[in-house]
């Protein structure tokens, strides 16, 4: 984590509870993630069916596809992969890298950053994870596919709040919170149990290596170094050593954002003091200054120094999470999509692909599972706690929301290529977490459309 810590002066007015929830609310940073993410969550749905469809009008094209060989040589070392291998090895670490910097962002002053308001989708996290896990467990214990047992523990922040989106002001505004700060744990919970149980085996020296990129990234944090090319060549160099080590090389990315600076170059003070001297050199005598910033070069030279100004007091970690989101949600995870939700039918029996324990073990764990233990890890802490819901929230929408948490996908396939390496386990789990996830979202936006107001 970064050193420096966040100064009052630069969120004064957060400092209870329920400033922090109503100030998250308010803010241009969430409604922008918000809608972002929405967005790029159904595009990802119609990626889904793309691959769908085209794993089965041309099963063969589809895999050749996704299977020719890619390499990159440096130095004369060689890395060469297939397609797909780049693409969930490779693009997807860039999506790890934007889940780290939103988690590091809520941490620092969004839902997770008040103990007892991140609480209770904290313990919806961990009840929506624990609760899937056994119900798979208990579908494939003593077989050799028990290996998938994290494939139903993971929501889908993209394709929930999609749907959540279309609900509108149906729901609360803290039912979007709830839902957005618990899939985030859940994403955390994801990664460190991608990083401890898929992980074959260890390379100390690429590990002693990775940990020497770590202090490096630590030390240009120290230093207040803000370039992000900066970090982002630190952040290639560890996804090499990373993946050396034997470890998943997404991780990578999520290392990588815990180390970029949330602070700017200049404080808010520094900021608004520069400015408001640069505005007043763009001041005209007859008060119509119409063109003038063409054609005056005091004026030019003002707006040249706000516009520096507005670099140096963003912080790198929100110029990152902006930068990045638009390329995540609208080539990254289209792509992963596209690259791995492909089902080929033919050749498959229905019967044994819907009742295999694998397939019934996922799409039970997301739709029983995920809600069920949502609500009941929720509806815990919140009583021995004593703490209320979130903005007019009901339990009812709680239970939507952890429905909802029944989305899988993104996730869910990823763990689901790190848990089998024999194509028909792999099939039949792509099956359930798609029965899973479109089932979830089905029951959980008819729920919270029925529960909620107008």
């Amino acid at each position: 984590m970064e050193p420096e810590g966040m100064k009052n002066s630069i969120l004064p007015e957060l400092r209870s509870p329920i400033q922090v929830v109503s100030r998250i609310m308010q803010t241009t940073a969430f409604q922008y993630f918000f809608a972002k993410i929405s967005q790029s969550g159904f595009l990802l749905f119609g990626s889904a069916i793309i691959a769908f469809i085209w794993s089965n009008v041309n099963a063969e094209g589809y895999h050749w596809l996704w299977h020719q060989e890619l390499s990159f040589s440096l130095a004369g070392h060689t890395i060469s992969h297939s397609l797909v291998h780049w693409i969930n090895d490779g693009l997807m670490t860039v999506f790890f890298l934007t889940v780290g910097l939103e988690i590091k962002r809520e941490l620092l002053v969004g839902g997770l950053s008040d103990p007892k308001r991140a609480a209770l989708p904290v313990a919806a996290a961990v009840g929506g994870m624990v609760f899937p896990a056994l119900i798979y467990f208990l579908f494939n214990r003593g077989t050799e596919s028990v290996s998938g047992w994290g494939i139903p523990m993971a929501t889908d922040i993209a394709f929930s709040l999609a749907v959540l989106s279309t609900l509108r002001k149906k729901v609360p505004y803290g039912i979007r919170l709830f839902l957005t700060v618990f899939a985030i744990a859940d994403d955390i919970g994801a990664i460190v149990v991608i990083a401890l149980f898929y992980t074959p085996s260890l390379n100390l020296m690429a590990l002693l290596v990775a940990a020497l990129i770590t202090c490096g990234l630590w030390g240009l944090n120290y230093f207040g170094i803000r370039q992000a090319s900066a970090y982002i060549f630190f952040c290639i160099l560890l996804w090499v050593a990373v993946a050396e080590a034997g470890l998943h090389p997404t991780i990578a990315g999520v290392i990588t954002a815990m180390f970029i600076p949330a602070t700017g170059r200049f404080d808010t003070d520094l900021f608004l003091e520069m400015v408001d001297k640069r505005l007043e050199e763009i001041q005209c005598q007859d008060g119509n200054c119409g063109d003038s910033i063409l054609v005056n070069r005091s004026h030019q030279n003002a707006i040249q120094e706000i516009n520096m100004a507005c670099k140096e007091v963003e912080p790198p970690l929100q110029y990152l999470e902006h930068s990045l989101s638009s390329w995540v949600g609208y080539l990254v995870l289209p792509l992963f999509a596209i690259a791995n939700a492909g089902v080929t039918l033919a050749g498959l029996q229905p019967v044994a692909a819907l009742t295999d324990p694998v397939t019934l073990g996922i799409a039970i764990g997301l739709v029983v599972g995920k809600p069920v233990g949502i609500f009941i890890f929720t509806y815990g802490i919140a009583k021995i706690m004593k703490t209320e819901l979130i903005e007019e929230t009901t339990w009812t929408q709680i239970f939507g929301a952890g429905l909802l948490g029944g989305i899988g996908f993104t996730m869910s396939l990823f763990i689901s290529n790190l848990s089998f390496s024999d194509a028909i386990h792999f099939e039949y789990a792509k099956i359930g977490v798609m029965i899973g996830s479109f089932v979830s979202a089905a029951a959980g936006y008819t729920l919270l459309r029925w529960s909620g107001k107008g």
